[in-house]
């Protein structure tokens, strides 16, 4: 019956009420002290309808009726081997494979797994929040080697800052973001080389949040560890579907581990914190989208790179003193609004209680994210239309 099945969900107009869902994005706005009748595009999951096979599969197993203990065999290690080996041009092994509710849980084991209270970690900010929290929750010191805004408009890496900090402050620890969260870069080959080496050369072992990969519109995603065969023996490699098709409530990740050793240290964490298997709708939803999937995912993945370059039209011709960062990988949108002259503080009141939108401040990025706005554009168009008309004429009634 599947195969006679046709993609349904690929009308990415479609606006869809996802109140009373029990969504974090829309549902708690009391919880988080935001104005009732705000936006939400801060969250990073995408406001569409996942795959209709998803659905299937997903409403095919719920019809069963019993939810038990479940386990994947070889026939999901392939479909996944075969997405990364498709889209990435990398060849996994079955025995490096891990799974894990989430990439951020992943973080925080591999914390436990190859650091010690009190040691320093390395990470790169203005970078995704949870870098940070699962560092200093497990008792961890953050060091950043910060990213600057060049005059291209893009993020880069001072490399000698990045090197200094793994000695001066004995890293053994480096999480990379590929493609980074949230200022959008898609590192090249050459940089993330330099990294690579740098890395080696002080055994380094870096753990590569590689969960944006399948959203690149400029340039080319590299996965870290196949870069160099060293690599391998020193990356923690985290994927999942969760972003890619919308199923981050399904809580499954796919975690690539090599070095045997590493391996074992990571599952030695997993036991002692109580995890064996995973929720079975996890397990089927990431089945159907990486085998079924591929027409919805392209179809999407072309709506939201029209939104970008919406986005950044828009922000040219309407927003003052506002400008949107060189995008080249993510569907979250880093916007700059330091030539406004607004402070960090008097910016959050203009886009909460003016503009009457959530996003996601810079500030909780890093220090160096102040000023900075992040927008999710997987939205339909009309409402990623509707937020930035939000900030236009708050601006215009700022007089700006």
């Amino acid at each position: 019956m599947a195969d006679q099945l046709q993609e349904k969900n690929l009308d990415f107009d479609r606006v869809i009420d996802r109140r009373n869902t029990r969504c974090l994005k829309y549902d708690f706005t009391q919880k988080y002290k935001m104005p009732g009748d705000v936006l939400p595009l801060w969250v990073a999951d995408m406001d569409f309808k996942t795959s209709s096979y998803v659905e299937e599969a997903l409403v095919e197993a719920a019809r069963h009726g019993i939810f038990g203990y479940s386990e994947v065999q070889t026939p999901y290690f392939e479909i996944v081997r075969d997405w990364m080996k498709r889209h990435h041009n990398w060849e996994v092994s079955q025995d490096w494979l891990i799974k894990t509710p989430g990439v951020v849980f992943a973080l925080a084991m591999a914390v436990k797994a190859y650091t010690c209270p009190g040691d320093s970690i390395l990470i790169q900010r203005p970078v995704y929040y949870p870098f940070a929290e699962v560092i200093e929750d497990n008792g961890r010191r953050v060091v950043s080697n910060d990213l600057y805004l060049g005059g291209d408009n893009r993020y880069h890496i001072d490399f000698a800052d990045f090197e200094n900090k793994i000695i001066e402050e004995k890293i053994s620890l480096f999480f990379l973001c590929s493609p980074h969260n949230p200022v959008g870069r898609v590192w090249t080959e050459e940089e993330l080389v330099r990294l690579g080496d740098i890395c080696l050369k002080h055994h380094v072992t870096v753990i590569s949040d590689e969960i944006h990969a399948d959203f690149v519109f400029k340039g080319k995603h590299h996965v870290f560890a196949g870069l160099k065969e060293a690599y391998k023996d020193i990356t923690i490699t985290c994927t999942s579907p969760s972003k890619t098709f919308n199923l981050a409530g399904m809580m499954i990740s796919n975690i690539f581990i090599p070095n045997r050793e590493l391996r074992h240290q990571f599952h030695k964490q997993l036991d002692a914190a109580g995890i064996s298997q995973l929720g079975v709708m996890g397990l089927v939803a990431c089945e159907a989208a990486y085998s079924k999937g591929e027409e919805w995912y392209q179809a999407m993945h072309a709506y939201v790179a029209d939104n970008i370059a919406f986005t950044r039209k828009y922000v040219e011709e309407n927003l003052a003193g506002v400008h949107m960062t060189e995008h080249e990988g993510t569907y979250l949108v880093w916007l700059d609004f330091r030539d406004t002259g607004y402070s960090a503080e008097a910016l959050e009141t203009l886009i909460i209680h003016k503009a009457k939108l959530w996003l996601d401040s810079g500030k909780i990025f890093g220090e160096s994210g102040r000023g900075f706005q992040r927008i999710n554009v997987a939205c339909p168009r009309s409402v990623l239309k509707e937020a930035l008309d939000r900030i236009r004429q708050a601006l215009e009634q700022e007089g700006l």
